[in-house]
């Protein structure tokens, strides 16, 4: 297997991991602060995950010409601040 083929398998296998899992609890979390709850020691075990992830991926995307994923990475680090700012605002209003 070429380098390139490794490469693409790799960001097949991100594409799909970000769309049916990581995006779908982003959004499900993001949702739930926007409701005034508080995230669980769940949500945060999950984002460490996310954000170990996509720092550890990132430069695929970055070095990609793949839109998909670049698009990915991009709505992922957009949610992860959005998440991270209304946390820090709801635990402030407590």
């Amino acid at each position: 297997m070429s380098d390139s083929e490794k490469v693409k398998g790799m960001i097949e296998v991100i594409l799909e991991r970000m769309g049916k899992q990581r995006l779908p609890r982003l959004i499900q979390i993001r949702d739930n602060l926007n409701n005034g709850q508080k995230l669980s020691g769940y949500d945060i075990e999950f984002l460490e995950e996310v954000f170990c992830d996509t720092q550890d991926n990132h430069y695929l995307a970055k070095d990609s010409e793949d839109e998909d994923l670049q698009t990915m990475f991009i709505k992922v680090v957009d949610l992860y601040k959005e998440i991270i700012e209304k946390a820090a605002e709801n635990e402030a209003n407590k």
